[in-house]
């Protein structure tokens, strides 16, 4: 299977574009000029326009009618595609923006081949799992730096797993993986877990359906080490199990793609 070819963001793979968070309110700004942003998915609005999710650095996910958009003279037309750093302006109150203009930055090598697929995998998470005018600038550093490391070849398994923990300690429900919850004590790299989605790890029993790991496997993972094959293995499968908890079951459909071509 082919990986796709980079185009106008509103190529990007199917996934449903409704978010599973709502939206925070009083949206107050009525015109923010400039702000960092990426495009995570675009979808036709009328005949010659996009609807456009963005994350943007000071003002989280948020999306905008960009007018004209799909015209061949357009500007907007060449800029609006993933995985390029933006500067983007926009007006309005509602939680439909208008898009006044939006400018290439630079700077960034382009993701090809199977790092495109994990790019677009990266952007369905952050549209599921984040909320609209909800700002994470630490989370969008992070994307950053993870499009760095996926345009230079570093290993994705790697590069995967450390923004999937990123991004479920931004939106508040990843729990510290180092104490068990069962006896408030530091995990012991020796002994069996599992991670209860809502509270944090506590010791394995016999009857546990959920992913076991070991001690090491969580300590490897609070301090984003994942040399270890075994830690890369166990975390794989335990991140599998997090995040369908927090997307209620909703199946990924980038990431489907990437289990069959290369077990991510």
């Amino acid at each position: 299977m082919q990986p796709p070819v980079l185009q106008v963001a509103e190529a990007s793979p199917a996934y449903a574009p409704p978010p599973v968070r709502r939206s925070r309110a009083p949206i107050r700004e009525t015109r923010v000029n400039g702000q960092p942003a990426f495009v995570l998915h675009s979808y036709p609005y009328k005949e010659t326009s996009l609807i456009v999710d963005l994350f943007t650095r000071d003002h989280g996910r948020i999306a905008v009618v960009a007018k004209g958009a799909k015209r061949p003279l357009s500007k907007l037309r060449g800029v609006l595609q993933t995985f390029q750093p933006l500067s983007v302006s926009w007006s309005g109150k509602s939680e439909l923006r208008t898009l006044i203009d939006a400018e290439w930055v630079g700077g960034m090598l382009p993701i090809e081949r199977t790092a495109l697929l994990c790019g677009f995998y990266l952007n369905e998470l952050l549209v599921k799992l984040l909320a609209r005018d909800d700002a994470h600038r630490a989370l969008f550093d992070h994307y950053v730096s993870t499009l760095n490391e996926l345009a230079h070849d570093e290993p994705a398994q790697i590069v995967l797993r450390k923004f999937e923990r990123a991004l479920l300690k931004e939106t508040g429900v990843a729990a510290n993986l180092g104490r068990s919850t069962g006896t408030r004590e530091a995990v012991d790299p020796g002994e069996r877990y599992v991670v209860d989605p809502e509270r944090g790890a506590r010791e394995a029993s016999m009857s546990d359906v959920w992913p076991v790991v070991s001690g090491k496997t969580l300590l490897d993972m609070e301090r984003e080490d994942y040399a270890d094959p075994v830690t890369q293995s166990q975390s794989k499968q335990l991140m599998r199990f997090l995040l369908a908890h927090q997307l209620n079951g909703a199946p990924l459909n980038t990431r489907q793609i990437l289990i069959d071509l290369m077990q991510l």
